[in-house]
């Protein structure tokens, strides 16, 4: 019987790397006799430098080739400190993929192209102004990810 696929979707923030810690801990921790359900996918949307450097205005085409240099090893980084994550929780079963383009997309077609089951993201917590500024990549993924999605919130600590 094959696995249901779970893609988690990760981001170089610590909203990301929290939700893919939790997801370790709830589905995939290495018990004795607890041999996961899923297949586990990381997917790292890797903006495109054109559209990065488009929004700094005209004249910026020089710097292209200097900004997508930066995000091919901020997609690096990204990927070294899963694998570490997922080491760290015994789990080394796991496909992890950089894919160019908005992450809204990204995660959406990763859906579509492992016939995934589950879509876990986490949320940055960000308040209304802001999400409707920068969009939400977790509430546009929850409207059109054809799977079920979780989205991880990190727990506020409490002083």
């Amino acid at each position: 019987m094959e696995k249901s696929v779970m893609i988690v979707g990760i981001d170089d923030s610590e909203h990301s790397y929290y939700a893919l810690e939790w997801t370790l801990q709830h589905f995939f921790s290495p018990s004795p006799g607890n041999n996961s359900a899923f297949k586990l996918v990381i997917v790292h949307a890797k903006p495109s430098a054109a559209t990065t450097v488009g929004l700094i205005g005209p004249g910026a085409g020089e710097v292209v080739p200097y900004v997508d240099m930066d995000l091919k090893k901020i997609a690096a980084r990204v990927l070294e400190k899963a694998k570490e994550i997922c080491s760290a929780k015994s789990v080394e079963d796991v496909i992890l993929e950089v894919v160019e383009g908005d992450a809204r997309n990204v995660l959406c077609e990763a859906v579509e192209k492992h016939h995934a089951s589950v879509l876990v993201v986490g949320s940055h917590g960000y308040g209304a102004l802001k999400r409707a500024v920068l969009g939400s990549v977790s509430d546009y993924c929850a409207h059109h990810a054809h799977c079920s999605v979780m989205i991880v919130k990190k727990p506020k600590i409490k002083n």
